[in-house]
C-alpha cells in the first residue's frame, strides 16, 4: 500500500504544474512520440525546462521516452492516470454514501 501512495504522490506532484499538464496533453493529443525539441516548440520556456518538466512526468509514469540517434521522443502513458480514478473513486462513493444515508434519516424524521 505505502508503494501505491508514493506512486500516486508522484502522480498528484507531476499533474499539479500547469506546464507538465500542457506537456502531457500535448502527448496523449499527439498520440505518437514526439521528439523534445518538437515539444519543447510548443512552450514559452527553453528545452532544457521541458526537459526538466518531462522528467518528473517519467518519474510518475505518466510519460515514456526513448532515445533515436541524437533524439529522445517522448510518449504518453495516460493508463498511470487510473490510479488517480480509482482514489477518487473511493471518495465519490464514501460521499455518495454517506449523502444517501443522510438523505435517509432526513427522510424518516420527516414522518
Amino acid at each position: 500500500m505505502k508503494q501505491q501512495n508514493r506512486h500516486i504522490d508522484r502522480v498528484f506532484k507531476a499533474i499539479a504544474d500547469p506546464t507538465r499538464r500542457e506537456i502531457f496533453h500535448a502527448l496523449v493529443v499527439a498520440s505518437a512520440a514526439l521528439p523534445i525539441t518538437q515539444i519543447a516548440q510548443q512552450f514559452d520556456i527553453s528545452r532544457q525546462g521541458v526537459t526538466k518538466q518531462i522528467k518528473v512526468l517519467e518519474e510518475a509514469g505518466l510519460i515514456t521516452s526513448n532515445s533515436n540517434g541524437r533524439e529522445r521522443f517522448c510518449q504518453a502513458n495516460p493508463k498511470q492516470l487510473k490510479l488517480i480514478t480509482d482514489w477518487i473513486a473511493f471518495y465519490d462513493k464514501f460521499w455518495d454514501d454517506a449523502l444517501g444515508r443522510l438523505d435517509n434519516h432526513l427522510g424518516q424524521a420527516d414522518t
